[in-house]
């Protein structure tokens, strides 16, 4: 398919024949004259070796291999990959949903591609200009694989792009069209999303079995939802029977579609009350106690040189936070932070537990939905960690 090709240096091909999908810049010999970003390339070892082919990038991360076998027919390839990926969704037969990951990046065979599917509409997201570059091709795969269950495409890549060539591009409809905001179901739980404004695709999908597993929790309890964006935690709360639930988010624009949901699911006249406020602030200043909190922040971390300083803001959040729970209460708290690992996640939580001074026991810890599925190959894709702690 192509004869674009980066050679490895002498010892560097380890990790790539142990099918780790990224190639670092470090490990390269040589490669190709006038790469350029997007370009697809052939990963060769020291003697030459095919090992791999997949996108390029200037930069820390050089390759991200998309398959460990050559591709002759790129078209047949991604009509592969996306039928391989609906299959799985097809086995996991999620019970009245019809929102969920198609596409999980690297844990899909599809290192730098989101696509979220709700009820009939694609959100796609690029998150590296190889895979924008190959966009038609995916979409006609996606067409051809999916036919009529799939009634629009969007994509949403600029937000997720390198900022000099998102410069170039503008999110919008690639397939068909549909008029925002659209109603999705979850559990049987309805939630209204709205891609073009809201946060990443619309939605966080990679939830939906927390949401459940609070729902086991939450009757006839007063609980606490912070950063809860559009209130999915909350909602799960409110059906099943808690006593009161307090929803919070710095965004008021979140707090509306809180709003919203409550509306769709006609729960206006349960106890409910949704604040537009900082969390460190309210759990500072809050006179509250709660039978439960859910902690669930945007990543502190975004890269390895901030991960002491992330470390820092969950030690200090979950701390205030176990002060704030009731005797046999729970915490459900969450990282999002691929940087964070879930050894860090969890010694931070010994030390806040430490500093707070009281008997902790951990019930359950959680990762994301199997919509998102883990590439056993490549550790990073687990990203989200999650515990419920009982406080005695």
């Amino acid at each position: 398919m192509t004869e674009k090709f980066i050679q490895l240096k002498a010892g560097k091909d380890a990790p790539v024949k142990r099918f780790h999908p990224w190639v670092f810049s470090g490990a390269i010999q040589k490669q190709s004259p006038n790469l350029q970003d997007g370009d697809w390339v052939n990963v060769l070892s020291s003697r030459d070796e095919f090992l791999g082919t997949g996108h390029f990038h200037h930069g820390s991360i050089a390759v991200k291999i998309c398959s460990f076998e050559p591709i002759s027919d790129k078209s047949a390839f991604w009509e592969n990959r996306i039928q391989n990926a609906w299959d799985l969704r097809l086995l996991l037969n999620l019970p009245k949903t019809n929102a969920f990951r198609l596409i999980h990046g690297e844990g899909d065979g599809c290192p730098g591609l989101i696509m979220d599917l709700y009820k009939d509409v694609i959100v796609f997201q690029a998150h590296t200009i190889g895979m924008h570059r190959d966009r038609d091709e995916i979409v006609a795969a996606i067409l051809k694989t999916l036919g009529k269950k799939v009634k629009a495409i969007y994509d949403k890549s600029r937000e997720t792009l390198p900022t000099e060539y998102a410069q170039n591009c503008t999110n919008a409809f690639v397939h068909g069209e549909v008029k925002v905001p659209y109603t999705v179901q979850e559990n049987g739980i309805s939630f209204s999303i709205n891609w073009i404004t809201g946060q990443k695709t619309g939605f966080f999908l990679d939830q939906r079995d927390n949401r459940k597993l609070l729902a086991h929790y939450a009757a006839e309890k007063d609980i606490l939802n912070t950063f809860c964006y559009s209130g999915g935690f909350s909602l799960y709360a409110l059906q099943a029977g808690a006593n009161s639930v307090v929803s919070l988010d710095a965004s008021a624009k979140a707090i509306d579609l809180v709003h919203e949901n409550i509306r769709l699911n006609k729960m206006e006249t349960k106890s409910h009350e949704a604040i537009v406020g900082e969390t460190l602030p309210y759990l500072r200043n809050c006179e509250t106690d709660f039978d439960i909190i859910v902690l669930d922040p945007p990543a502190f971390a975004k890269s390895m040189n901030a991960k002491h300083k992330a470390l820092q803001g969950y030690q200090k959040i979950n701390e205030l936070a176990l002060r704030k729970i009731k005797k046999n209460g729970l915490l459900f708290t969450y990282s999002c932070s691929q940087v964070i690992t879930r050894e860090l996640f969890y010694n931070m939580l010994v030390a806040a537990g430490i500093a707070v001074g009281r008997e902790i026991q951990v019930i359950h810890q959680m990762t994301q939905g199997p919509d998102h599925p883990i590439n056993l190959f490549h550790p990073e894709s687990n990203y989200l960690k999650g515990f419920v702690l009982k406080v005695l």
